[in-house]
């Protein structure tokens, strides 16, 4: 198992974070998303380390952006 964090930019209530946990969710092999919305962190347990590329289309595609 792997474990990945990421910020996430323009969170702001329960629909961000379901959209965001959603998309992430989709990504090959992930197993579970946790999102502190206050903070904006996203972290990942994965099967594999997960590579950014895919998190930030997950991330756009659910309307927001990786921080940095």
């Amino acid at each position: 198992m792997a474990e990945s964090t990421f910020t996430v930019k323009g969170m702001t209530c329960g629909h961000c974070v379901s959209s965001v946990t959603e998309e992430v969710s989709q990504i090959s092999g992930v197993r579970q998303v946790d999102v502190d919305l206050p903070t904006g962190k996203v972290t990942i347990t994965s099967d594999e380390p997960v590579a950014e590329d895919a998190v930030r289309a997950a991330v756009s595609e659910a309307g927001y952006e990786l921080a940095g």
